[in-house]
């Protein structure tokens, strides 16, 4: 496998009865924003903030939206999905959107049920279900279907592998069911977990994050792979565009060499960009800037984008 070597810039950002709706469901804020930077929005964005895309018995799935104006054809869309280790983050946290606001594109910044909440499958069902919701709310929304683009860092990574992954496999999409044309147009993996068991039990790094996920489900090796990413790539996946540290400490960079083996050998469109010395995402201005660059580039590389 030819390693491509780039040094460039990850973007700090980038229910059954929820999905009836046509006009989307603002809830009450749980997370206290006061901690967070506001995310400044260009002139004729609009931003929902704290839409309701899920209802989970008394747990509410909310996402916050940042709109281009609704002229002209339908925009891309941007789903964002944070880290933590399935145990903590929030999507308060992410705010480096401008490049995406700049360029047309919608984002739709999703929170999903932590470990404490609700061990796996639960975040892959959530990711899932903000995705159905996209897809269902595109025309109200002006938004483009054959446009959505999902990323993500660390756990957000492997969510957003997990999301366009599974495709029009409905495994996890109990809790939203109703469409059947489930698709993304790329998935950009930040540093992901591609492979759950390794991650947990693997050579490299042992994490308790993994374990305390999987629940009661942690020495069930069927189910480890049914939510790990690399097990359900085939020859139809969606582009898949990978970025991850040689040196990260947390995540082993192992398993973004594995996950674009697998993509490679199946024939699937993706591009892997190693950081030299990258750690966990901590990649420095010019690094950042220059991978800003890559991720444009492959975007305007899709079908879907070019002109």
């Amino acid at each position: 496998m030819k390693r491509v070597t780039f040094i460039g810039l990850v973007i700090t950002c980038f229910c059954t009865g929820a999905f009836a709706q046509t006009t989307p469901v603002v809830a009450p804020a749980v997370t206290d924003s006061s901690k967070f930077k506001v995310v400044p929005v260009p002139d004729g964005f609009t931003a929902q903030l704290n839409v309701v895309y899920a209802k989970v018995n008394d747990w509410d799935g909310r996402m916050d939206l940042y709109l281009p104006p609704a002229e002209g054809a339908p925009t891309p869309v941007i789903i964002n999905i944070h880290g933590g280790g399935w145990n903590h983050g929030a999507k308060e946290e992410q705010s480096g959107f401008a490049p995406y606001f700049k360029a047309g594109f919608a984002v739709a910044n999703i929170e999903y049920r932590l470990t404490i909440q609700a061990t796996a499958p639960a975040a892959i069902e959530d990711t899932r279900c903000a995705l159905i919701y996209l897809i269902k709310n595109a025309k109200a929304l002006h938004l483009d279907p054959n446009k959505i683009i999902i990323m993500g860092g660390s756990a957000g990574g492997h969510l957003a592998l997990m999301g366009g992954l599974l495709q029009n496999n409905h495994l996890f999409d109990s809790n939203c069911s109703g469409v059947e044309n489930v698709k993304v147009a790329a998935i950009i993996d930040k540093y992901g977990i591609a492979d759950v068991n390794d991650w947990a039990y693997g050579p490299y790094i042992k994490s308790k994050s993994a374990t305390n996920w999987l629940g009661a489900k942690k020495n069930d090796q069927e189910f480890i792979k049914s939510v790990s990413p690399i097990h359900w790539v085939k020859k139809t996946s969606p582009p898949v565009f990978i970025v991850h540290g040689d040196a990260d400490p947390t995540v082993p960079y192992q398993e973004s060499v594995a996950l674009h083996a697998a993509l490679v050998e199946a024939g699937v469109k993706t591009e892997f960009i190693t950081i030299p010395g990258g750690l966990h995402g901590k990649f420095d201005k010019d690094q950042n800037a220059m991978l800003n660059t890559a991720i444009f580039k492959f975007i305007n590389s899709l079908d879907a984008f070019k002109k």
